[in-house]
């Protein structure tokens, strides 16, 4: 007799493959944990805050969800600025406005390349070292994150 796999899709009638939240696409074979984690924005924290606020089991196939909790988590999603407290939120003092702000998917990377280009244009010690592709966190250099033609150790001639 042979064994039914382990990974073999549920033969469920409602059982949706794709799952579609915040503009993103969401495997409905992961657990409802981590497919949230798959939005651009969204880590285990918040998933996790998501999840616990909408009732749903966090090891639950996020495909077996209804239409109606799918709804719900996206709206929680979308919303969670709006309950999650102030250092959890991935843009806190929004330069132009000064709210706290919580980003997804096209919109994270579009503040994050104004972000760098205001940096660049007002020519701070973190903006020159983006434009001139070294680490900008304050790492060291001298032995690590060497690309393209860098020779290896020089000698002193005697």
């Amino acid at each position: 007799m042979a064994k039914p796999k382990k990974n073999a899709p549920e033969e469920d009638e409602n059982f949706n493959f794709i799952v579609r939240i915040a503009n993103s696409d969401i495997d409905g074979q992961k657990r409802t944990v981590i497919g949230l984690q798959s939005i651009k924005g969204v880590g285990k924290r918040v998933s996790h805050i998501v999840v616990k606020r909408a009732n749903v089991e966090p090891t639950a196939k996020i495909g077996t969800l209804s239409d109606e909790k799918v709804k719900e988590l996206e709206s929680l999603v979308l919303t969670y600025v709006e309950y999650a407290p102030h250092w959890a939120v991935n843009r806190q003092m929004d330069y132009e406005t000064g709210a706290d702000m919580h980003l997804f998917g096209n919109d994270l990377d579009m503040i994050q390349k104004d972000d760098v280009n205001r940096m660049k244009m007002i020519r701070c010690y973190r903006g020159i070292r983006h434009e001139t592709r070294h680490k900008v966190r304050g790492q060291r250099t001298r032995s690590n994150g060497r690309k393209g033609l860098t020779l290896g150790v020089q000698r002193k001639s005697s």
